[in-house]
Parts: structure tokens; C-alpha cells; sequence
């Protein structure tokens, strides 16, 4: 059994079991997290929503909050002594997939 959610602007396809790292949300360790946004479930049926399955919720349990490893991007443009170096860490929520109803 698994669906596929919709949440912090990307589609996640998730099972019962699942670590999945969203965007920050806020939230402390151990928090319920409902989404409610199920674009399709799959229970021996496969059910597409238009544009969300009714009834369908995606429930989980917060894990934890942090950061992840720094991305390094970097443009050289030859002969023209032009550089570019930035650096970026993404924020993340960590969350167990604990029911799927």
C-alpha cells in the first residue's frame, strides 16, 4: 500500500515505514503530522484524485529538525577572471510515515 502526497510544493510517493525529509515545518519532535493532500492511493486499487483523493490522509510522526550537508556551486568563466563560489544548506523536517487510511 502506498500514496502519493502532495506537500511543501513537491509530490512524495510514500509507504507505511517511510522516512521522508519535507521542507521545515516548525514542528517539535514527536508531533503528529497530517497531510491531507493525497493526489493517488494504491490499496490493491490504484484511486487518482481530481485533483485529491476524498477521505485519504497520510499520517506521520515527526522525527526531527535539521540541516542538511552544504551544496557548493561554483562558475568560472575562462580568460575573463569571473568567479562565482556560494554555498547553501537546506532546512529539513524529518518525518516517520506511520498510517495511510
Amino acid at each position: 500500500m502506498y500514496a502519493i502526497i502532495k506537500a511543501s510544493g513537491q509530490q512524495f510517493k510514500v509507504k507505511e515505514g517511510d522516512i521522508i525529509c519535507f521542507d521545515k515545518m516548525g514542528l517539535e519532535p514527536k508531533a503528529e503530522v497530517e497531510f491531507k493532500e493525497v493526489l493517488a492511493l494504491d490499496n490493491g486499487e490504484l484511486k487518482i484524485g481530481t485533483p485529491f483523493v476524498e477521505g485519504a490522509v497520510v499520517k506521520g510522526e515527526v522525527i526531527n529538525e535539521g540541516r542538511d550537508k552544504k551544496v557548493i556551486t561554483f562558475k568560472k568563466r575562462r580568460r575573463k577572471d569571473s568567479k562565482v563560489k556560494r554555498g547553501f544548506r537546506r532546512d529539513f523536517t524529518r518525518v516517520r510515515i506511520t498510517s495511510i487510511a
